[in-house]
């Protein structure tokens, strides 16, 4: 799972290097259909954990998510977020599950002497509290909180923001379904910078197969709470696939996936394409 990509003040869009796009988007294809990779026999419970949020596995995802029609002359618009995720066992009963979201960011065009600057963006930190045993329904909530390390104006929000974050999901035979919620709001940083109130939903559904194959939809709605009813939502749907597998002892899931926005926030683009390698470490 993971968070939409950072806004400024003035964009909801940003693009990273093509080369890194292209060298992400390769190595998840080769990933994908390379045939002589071996598969742990223990890999349809590795795959999800992979798809649970709050499950207790050490993984380092790295994603990135190239949006198309962005701007006003229509550019590709990118995040590539680097995403560790840090289980701690707190008790015999309940696990703290960390995720920390650290954004590489460069704005397109949007205007005279606007865009076209790179660097690192706001970091968002998620603490869950999930309970060690988990039955039909497994659940994580806790606090969510935005730091403004945008290198440059235009890549980040100025802004602390603070709320909640929460998961819940469940698993059924081959399925992964569940969702995840995250709600933040200003509270501090530059004052001449507009206040912040943000809203994510990520709905997931997985169906896992064997060799450690599966289709997937995780699309990530956002909603700004500041903006003009008009522009508030963002609402993509689509879906793609992936694959866990082993290069020696190191579990590796790669997915593609594409995602087209039928609802349209102000600026933001037509359809993404998100590819992702998400290196996991089981206990």
């Amino acid at each position: 799972m993971t968070h939409p990509r950072i806004r400024s003040d003035r964009h909801a869009g940003v693009v990273v290097p093509r080369k890194a796009l292209l060298g992400t988007v390769a190595a998840v294809l080769i990933a994908l259909l390379e045939t002589r990779l071996s598969v742990a026999e223990d890999t349809p419970d590795i795959v999800k954990q992979s798809q649970n949020p709050v499950a207790s596995l050490i993984s380092v995802p790295v994603q990135n998510n190239l949006e198309f029609g962005v701007g006003p002359k229509g550019e590709q618009a990118d995040v590539l977020n680097l995403e560790p995720v840090i289980p701690l066992h707190l008790t015999a009963d309940w696990n703290v599950i960390t995720r920390t979201i650290v954004p590489f960011l460069h704005e397109p065009y949007l205007g005279p002497g606007v865009g076209n600057t790179g660097g690192p963006g706001d970091i968002n930190f998620s603490m869950y509290l999930s309970p060690a045993k988990t039955g039909t329904l497994i659940w994580g909530v806790g606090p969510s909180v935005t730091f403004p390390t945008a290198s440059e104006h235009l890549l980040g929000q100025g802004k602390y923001s603070a709320g909640l974050s929460g998961a819940a999901l469940s698993i059924r035979g081959p399925w992964v379904l569940g969702v995840l919620v995250t709600d933040v709001t200003s509270v501090g940083g530059e004052a001449n910078r507009k206040n912040v109130s943000q809203m994510l939903i990520q709905p997931f559904m997985d169906l896992n197969f064997s060799h450690g194959w599966y289709l997937a939809s995780s699309p990530m709605i956002t909603a700004d709470w500041k903006a003009q009813s008009a522009n508030r939502w963002t609402v993509p749907i689509g879906g793609g696939g992936g694959r866990l597998f082993l290069i020696g002892r190191q579990a590796i899931n790669a997915s593609l996936h594409a995602y087209g926005n039928v609802v349209q926030g102000h600026e933001a683009g037509t359809w993404t394409l998100r590819a992702e390698i998400q290196l996991l470490f089981p206990n």
